[in-house]
């Protein structure tokens, strides 16, 4: 009963970001549903059930000429009387009101993925889908994100930013207007939960900081791998220094010349963090809060000789005409896409190595 209430709760709450799943077969959802349907009419019903369940039965037999009569036969096989709105799970949006009649999740994961074969397998999708994933910084986070989530690389997303939404992020965060001043976080989830609403996604509202990174690292909420997209500098120390304690591996997506890092502190958990980069400073001793000692450490990790010249000149314009570093929705969407592929070819086991690496268009085109 509990969480019958909670659910109903949940349906009230124009600021939510979890998806509310009905299972019309389970009596208290069946119940809860039709207060739903009391309580918000205006709701906007999306019911395009039987289309996906003929994509599903299409895509199990791709050698059958379908015709009507056929597809009817099996429909009618699979269905065993229920009446089709009764099948599957409705999902709820309380953010947009809108009802939206799916398969049930196997079925949804099974034809959601279906256009993955072979480039993953059925049985590499499996894998996948017990992985976690931890972003840190939902900026470029929020690209890194999304692409995960719509090649399912993942089964678990654990978002993590206190910042809200500024007009000027819409130069890269793929949103609207109307999200102007609400949480990255909740943003972020929202889009995932709008593409696939059975992945399970986890916010941290407050960012990252000393109390709450050991979850990432054990525990119930345990990363298997951090993506590394926040601005703060201690926060990119604080987040290597413990995923080498713990073993976990982190990728940092940097939206300039497609620099992709890989340290596969899982793999070498001896490794430098930041491939040894900061090793000439004393880290105990910086100053973080002091601009010039930032500006050390950011040089130090980014390697300005290597960095493109726009970006090269945007470092010297900081603090005088810009406020911070500037990055194209070009190379955040490109960083998403690296991201992705490389967080799949970690898990599998398809990449092992740790490093520093480029896809820079401007040179390969």
């Amino acid at each position: 009963m509990e969480q019958l209430l909670q659910q109903k709760a949940e349906l009230t709450d124009k600021l939510s970001w979890k998806p509310v799943i009905f299972s019309l077969q389970n009596q208290e959802d069946l119940s809860t549903f039709s207060d739903l349907l009391k309580q918000e009419p205006e709701v906007r019903v999306l019911d395009t059930y039987l289309s996906q369940l003929k994509d599903l039965i299409k895509s199990r037999n791709v050698l059958i000429r379908w015709d009507q009569e056929k597809m009817d036969e099996s429909i009618a096989e699979i269905s065993q009387g229920e009446k089709l709105w009764m099948q599957g799970s409705w999902i709820y949006y309380p953010w947009n009101n809108r009802l939206v009649h799916t398969l049930k999740k196997e079925d949804f994961i099974e034809l959601r993925t279906n256009r993955n074969k072979y480039k993953i397998t059925t049985e590499e999708q499996d894998i996948l889908s017990t992985k976690t994933v931890a972003i840190v910084g939902l900026s470029v986070g929020q690209s890194v994100a999304l692409t995960c989530a719509l090649e399912r690389v993942a089964g678990r997303f654990i978002l993590i930013d206190f910042d809200t939404l500024d007009l000027s992020n819409l130069n890269r965060i793929r949103t609207g207007i109307h999200h102007l001043e609400i949480s990255k976080v909740i943003i972020a989830a929202r889009e995932i939960a709008e593409i696939d609403p059975y992945l399970d996604v986890i916010i941290w509202e407050d960012g990252l900081h000393e109390n709450n990174i050991l979850q990432l690292c054990e525990g119930d909420q345990k990363a298997d791998l951090i993506f590394d997209e926040c601005d703060s500098m201690e926060m990119k120390i604080m987040i290597r220094q413990k995923a080498k304690e713990y073993q976990i591996p982190v990728v940092m997506d940097t939206s300039d010349r497609g620099q992709l890092d890989i340290e596969r502190f899982d793999m070498e958990p001896g490794r430098a963090i930041l491939h040894g980069r900061l090793e000439h400073l004393n880290l105990g001793e910086l100053d973080l809060n002091n601009p010039a000692e930032r500006i050390k450490v950011l040089l130090s990790i980014l390697d300005f000789e290597a960095a493109s010249p726009e970006a090269k000149y945007s470092f010297s314009e900081i603090g005088k005409t810009i406020g911070t570093w500037p990055q194209l929705a070009s190379s955040v969407v490109l960083g998403g896409a690296l991201c992705a592929d490389i967080c799949r070819r970690i898990f599998l086991g398809k990449h092992n190595e740790s490093g520093r690496y480029f896809v820079d268009l401007s040179q390969l085109i």
